[in-house]
């Protein structure tokens, strides 16, 4: 696969002096990563993009190959919409109106991470409740949990913007070791310091690019791999779909669990394994990008990042201002995922679609300039032959603790990348080159190049962009629970003496006698 974790698996095995040869389906390379070039748009990023600090491989990676990274605008507030909006800044926890809510959101996203604590990184069906947590659902817990419906509506929203899915199609367990994986809800949550701070100036996919490149005549595109043949002691056989075959010693395999399904293997793979592929859909998404004439938005205190609840007049979950550094292509990028995207969505004809986003945003901003692009893009991720969706493969109930131990599982003489193998900010681009170092230094190890201590090896700090601690940054969402009840039950006793002044005269309310 010459997605951006075969690559790095790659490009690692050719600095230890490895020779090989990367097989890519599709005429480009890439993978899940994706950038247009168009003097309508200058470049846009259709596939990942984001990233933040804490992802040092990738930070170190886009160094290396000289690739300037910038900073999403956050000057402005975040908005939360749910009928009702709500401004916040990039430092603080999302929250809404009602001080319940928010304190309910807090936490649930303390008792998130606390849980969290005891998942192991790299195996989370060891973790204490992991049979427990992985027969539920992540809606049942909420439903169990949640104090409000407001915060279940929060957090179903959540669910399908971070793995755009269900909060009923993924396990507790699995959702869990998704935050775990990501450093807790405070990295996820933050694009001030989280996963989604900054973006590449011309685009993500220029990375994958600039390491084809470098690796030259031994990256092949335009070759869907159809067979591995591992009858041989000694090699390993691979049959594309255009009738050339390659040998070798070992082989990584840098794909989504069930675009894998597409390879016929000899022998047939392992009884689980052949399971683990046939049970993890990919995720369902949509990015679609309404252009402007001017960043009107911000004049109005808006950094262009949105939190949206709604029905299907409000398809996107969220937004970020996709305008370009140079303050050109002013644009708001959304995000149309799981439900809201499979349902009559796809129905709409492209004009159609575009109208339904700018009333969405014009509704939720209270700015009708958001009614008038004067351009728009869309890339649907499931109709995408290879990879099949985005962002990564859903874990179902019962997947981790029935399937997962082979997930990156060696199989004789082959190895498994992806960022669904990662044992780090999983989903994303540092995921995938963690996953892809890790599979090559697997390689190298039963090459006798490498000793096994060096498989997993943590990553080294950037010198360009400094990973810092987020906890020091958030403020509190709203006031103590022990406030709110103090302060409700004063309102209330209040409100019926003033409704029942008789109570005063009876002595029912002693403090009030005395005033």
């Amino acid at each position: 696969g010459g997605g951006l974790s075969g690559l790095c698996a790659a490009k690692l095995l050719s600095e230890s002096g490895v020779s090989f040869i990367l097989l890519e389906a599709r005429d480009r390379f890439g993978g899940r990563t994706l950038t247009k070039i168009d003097p309508k748009v200058n470049y846009v990023d259709f596939g990942g993009s984001y990233f933040g600090p804490s992802h040092r491989r990738l930070i170190r990676l886009a160094e290396e190959l000289g690739v300037e990274t910038y900073k999403i605008n956050e000057s402005e507030d975040i908005l939360h919409y749910n009928g009702k909006r709500t401004q916040f800044k990039v430092s603080e926890l999302p929250r809404q109106r009602n001080p319940f809510v928010n304190r309910d959101i807090k936490h649930l996203m303390d008792l998130m991470d606390k849980m969290g604590e005891e998942i192991p990184v790299d195996a989370p069906w060891k973790a204490p409740h992991a049979h427990e947590w992985d027969t539920l659902t992540f809606k049942v817990f909420l439903e169990k949990n949640c104090w409000t419906k407001s915060c279940v509506k929060f957090f179903n929203n959540v669910v399908n913007a971070l793995i755009t899915s269900e909060s009923y199609e993924a396990s507790l367990l699995s959702f869990l070791w998704y935050i775990k994986l990501c450093g807790g809800c405070k990295n996820v949550f933050s694009s001030s310091d989280g996963g989604q701070r900054r973006k590449f100036k011309g685009g993500a996919q220029q990375i994958c690019n600039k390491i084809a490149e470098r690796l030259r005549n031994s990256v092949i595109k335009n070759s869907p791999v159809i067979g591995i043949d591992q009858s041989s002691k000694n090699s390993v056989l691979v049959k594309t779909l255009t009738g050339k075959e390659y040998k070798a010693k070992y082989i990584v395999l840098a794909l989504p669990p069930m675009m894998q399904m597409k390879i016929h293997f000899t022998p047939e793979l392992p009884a689980l394994r052949n399971q683990l592929m046939q049970r993890t859909p990919m995720g369902t998404v949509m990015k679609a990008i309404l252009y402007y004439s001017q960043t009107f938005w911000r004049n109005k205190g808006l950094c262009g990042s949105f939190w949206i609840e709604g029905g299907k007049e409000h398809p996107i979950c969220f937004t970020f201002d996709d305008t370009k550094p140079d303050g050109s292509h002013p644009a708001i990028i959304g995000f149309i995922s799981a439900d809201k995207l499979r349902g009559t969505f796809l129905d709409l004809s492209l004009e159609e679609r575009k109208i339904i986003l700018a009333r969405s945003l014009a509704e939720a901003t209270d700015c009708e300039e958001f009614l008038n692009p004067i351009h728009y893009e869309e890339k649907n991720w499931m109709e995408e032959q290879y990879s099949g969706g985005c962002y990564l493969a859903l874990c179902p109930p019962g997947y981790l603790t029935r399937y997962g131990r082979t997930i990156r599982e060696p199989i004789d003489r082959l190895f498994y990348a992806g960022t669904e193998t990662a044992v780090e900010w999983c989903g994303y681009m540092e995921g995938a080159i963690e996953a892809g170092e890790r599979a090559a230094r697997e390689v190298l190890y039963v090459m006798g190049r490498i000793t096994r201590d060096k498989i997993f090896q943590p990553a080294l700090e950037s010198t360009g962009v400094v990973s810092q601690s987020l906890r020091s940054e958030y403020s509190e969402t709203g006031p103590s629970i022990a406030y709110i009840i103090a302060l409700s039950a004063m309102v209330l006793v209040t409100f019926s003496v003033l409704k029942n002044p008789k109570y005063l005269k009876s002595g029912f309310f002693p403090c009030f006698n005395k005033l």
